[in-house]
């Protein structure tokens, strides 16, 4: 924690990780899906081929340092970055995610911030806007 390096090393060690160990379990049917942002990771697995405890025991297991704390399934609806993926009877559906202590605020124009700073919040909501694909009721309530 604290050197210019320890980014690229954590990088590369997970990287190495996913290739001898995730690789693994993707081949084997044993998840669906795996997909990870830094260190937020999310899993879709098949039920009738492995389960949750299975899944947090073995990668458990794999590094004695390392700690995957799950967050689950809840009303059909699982959070991973700013993102809600909804689970519906045959497909799945994309919404906005808010954290609980979420303020939607941004740095106010009139600050001292460097114009980048300021723009940058506001590139970002365009962009999402842009490329998130929301159903036909989400738009229009927005």
């Amino acid at each position: 924690m604290g050197s210019p390096i320890s980014g690229i090393t954590a990088k590369i060690f997970l990287q190495r990780l996913e290739l001898s160990h995730v690789e693994f379990l993707l081949d084997s049917k044993h998840i669906t899906f795996y997909a990870r942002y830094v260190d937020d990771i999310l899993i879709i697995y098949n039920a009738s081929h492995t389960n949750r405890d299975a899944i947090a025991q073995y990668s458990n297991s794999i590094q004695r340092n390392l700690r995957l704390n799950p967050t689950l399934e809840a009303n059909n609806r699982i959070n991973f970055l700013d993102l809600s993926i909804i689970r519906k009877v045959s497909q799945l559906e994309i919404d906005i995610y808010h954290k609980p202590t979420t303020t939607d605020t941004t740095v106010n124009y009139l600050s001292n911030h460097p114009s980048e700073h300021e723009l940058v919040a506001y590139r970002y909501y365009i962009e999402r806007m842009s490329n998130i694909p929301l159903n036909n009721d989400r738009l229009t309530t927005q």
